[in-house]
């Protein structure tokens, strides 16, 4: 990204000040760049660079809670319907009518509920990771448990109780984030025997989830030293309050979404995941429905050899896979 000129924004929008990068021509079809967690806009990085080069305008936010974006302290303020209010109204504060939206993690739910509720603002959606999953019948805080079982916690699960997985965070951020980022990467799965569950998977009662942890001896090439540096930097003065609401929303997300249940998504759609990438490989289902739910779908691509963090591990794929879709997209 050094050779491309970016610009830092901060605006007030839907009751939050939203920051965000951009590159790319002000009248260049919008690209809207969701991450998921632990990350932040730097996550599209290698993305921004490619959409600006081809004449897109790249846009990347600090979805709320994280980096220079607002962190209210209330976690119904991380639900979805916010995120969504969040995303419609930057492309309003941006100028445009239309725009295609991209996520990743946390930001594929975000951006596929987007594109679901708001059509006629986002007219293109790609969703790297997670797979599209309507609201199902029963309360996901009551599935996720029944996974878990007698004596393990599904992550989420664990991720449920405030203070419990901040406990392990916060007293090294920087070593946790490392774990995270090593453990469910491409790398790390296959360093760790190929089960791609594992980190990001089930946590035995009484364990921390980076107890499952591995650690590389030198740094993967998809992301430097440096680039750890700026998450942790990132994530300094942050207690991961906004961030791990979003996870203690997913009750009140199955609430308000229940009248959309049923409700596919029509616009056109992408999905690319890594073949170690833990959300598609337990997600296989919901992948199976894309017929019926993702009904505009173009491609779903399974990148070999690669883990979680898709457009970070293999870039220049992503990159490839990313412009075919908009320019299969162009709005008529």
């Amino acid at each position: 990204m050094a050779d491309t000129a970016v610009a830092h924004r901060t605006e007030h929008v839907n009751g939050i000040d939203l920051h965000w990068v951009e590159s790319g021509p002000a009248d260049g079809r919008l690209v809207l760049l969701v991450h998921g967690f632990p990350e932040s806009w730097y996550s599209w990085r290698h993305q921004i660079a490619a959409l600006a080069a081809a004449g897109y305008r790249a846009v990347a936010i600090d979805v709320r809670g994280y980096g220079c974006s607002s962190k209210p302290r209330s976690i119904e303020d991380y639900r979805m319907l916010r995120h969504v209010g969040d995303n419609v109204s930057l492309v309003r504060a941006l100028g445009a009518e239309t725009a295609t939206i991209v996520g990743h993690d946390w930001g594929a739910p975000i951006a596929w509920t987007t594109a679901q509720l708001r059509p006629d603002v986002f007219t293109a959606v790609a969703g790297l990771s997670v797979p599209f999953s309507p609201s199902g019948r029963r309360r996901p805080t009551e599935a996720m448990a029944q996974a878990g079982g007698d004596d393990e916690d599904f992550y989420i699960s664990y991720f449920q109780t405030p203070g419990v997985v901040e406990a392990e965070i916060l007293p090294d951020v920087r070593r946790w984030l490392l774990g995270i980022y090593y453990s469910i990467s491409g790398d790390g799965v296959l360093a760790a025997g190929g089960d791609p569950r594992g980190a990001l998977g089930l946590v035995p009662r009484g364990d921390r989830l980076s107890d499952q942890f591995i650690y590389p001896t030198e740094m993967p090439e998809w992301m430097t030293e440096s680039d750890l540096d700026f998450y942790a930097q990132e994530f300094a003065d942050c207690d991961f309050f906004g961030p791990l609401a979003r996870y203690r929303n997913i009750d009140r997300d199955w609430e308000d979404l229940a009248a959309f249940s049923d409700v596919p998504i029509r616009v056109p759609s992408l999905f690319v995941a890594g073949e170690y990438d833990g959300p598609a490989i337990t997600g296989r289902r919901q992948i199976e429905r894309f017929d019926q739910t993702l009904p505009g779908l173009t491609r779903s691509v399974v990148l070999p050899r690669c883990g979680h963090w898709v457009q970070q591990e293999r870039p220049e794929e992503t990159n490839q896979l990313l412009l075919e879709f908009l320019a299969s997209s162009e709005p008529r």
